[in-house]
């Protein structure tokens, strides 16, 4: 094959590599990436197939976001080493902007389960569900603490750990089981931020796996004690053992325009009655013992 055989038109090489023939007729004008032969007769500029993958390398870092002017500097003077740290810090761009999709994918998947679960809920029903562990920003509070502290506190927690908008977490409260069997249906001891994509650490509350007692309340907020009640009520009634704290959240605030409207999901773990026999049995064993 001779050399002219070897050569591709403008043309055939833009098509080669799924561009339009503008793009290499720009890089050609701006020093970037030059023909390797051009017809002194007509002008038309010719490519060898060999120029390949310095196109590819080129058209890489654009697709990576990498500006015109660093690839000129990068070109210039090419060098595994340099490509390598170009590449190192696209990667890390890239992990970046994965962990920001994946967080925003389940904060809409939050959103749907929420408006599915309002199609389909029965408001006086109260079921068991079994959940995933959640890591959870909690801020403690107390009956005493005023709404304006409260913003406060979840401004400061949302601000270090970078949440950009309010919508890409939810958000929620929690009062202790134990003030509950007290009868202190006021007694709320935290705020909670479920961000998706926090990860486990020591200072971030875990809400834990296993099975929740699940309910909901619809009306206004001073009728949350009666609702309170009739959950303890029921989970005497089935035998069940409540733990830890009641975790509650608004589900439907994108789709009401009145706080009547307001539906509140309430979840409370229950405690296993296998766990529950053999604490029972770990008693009995130590008094007898």
């Amino acid at each position: 094959m001779n050399k002219k055989g070897r050569m591709l038109t403008i043309g055939q090489f833009a098509s080669l590599h799924g561009i339009n023939k503008k793009t290499l007729m720009w890089y050609d004008e701006i020093g970037l990436f030059k023909p390797a032969a051009i017809n002194p007769e007509n002008g038309y500029r010719y490519y060898n197939y060999y120029q390949s993958p310095v196109l590819e390398t080129i058209l890489l870092l654009r697709e990576l976001d990498v500006s015109i002017q660093e690839i000129q500097l990068f070109m210039k003077n090419r060098s595994a080493k340099k490509l390598k740290c170009l590449l190192d810090e696209k990667i890390a761009d890239l992990d970046r902007s994965l962990m920001h999709m994946q967080a925003v994918r389940n904060t809409i998947c939050g959103h749907r389960q929420n408006m599915e679960t309002l199609l389909t809920i029965d408001l006086s029903k109260i079921s068991i569900v079994t959940k995933e562990a959640r890591c959870l920003v909690t801020v403690d509070i107390n009956k005493d603490t005023s709404f304006e502290k409260e913003v406060e506190l979840i401004t400061e927690k949302t601000s270090k750990y970078q949440l950009g908008r309010l919508h890409d977490a939810s958000y929620g409260s929690m009062i202790s089981v134990a003030s509950l069997l007290s009868g202190r249906f006021d007694d709320y001891s935290r705020l909670f931020i479920e961000i998706p994509s926090l990860v486990q650490s020591k200072e971030l509350h875990i809400q834990p796996a296993g099975q929740y007692l699940r309910a909901f309340h619809k009306g206004a907020w001073e009728e949350m004690p009666q609702r309170y009640q009739s959950i303890l009520d029921y989970a005497q009634k089935e035998g069940l053992a409540l733990s830890g704290y009641s975790y509650e959240k608004g589900i439907n605030e994108t789709v009401i325009d009145q706080i009547e409207d307001y539906i509140v999901q309430i979840e409370i773990p229950v405690v296993p009655r296998a766990c529950l026999k053999n604490a029972f049995r770990e008693m009995c064993f130590t008094l007898g013992g």
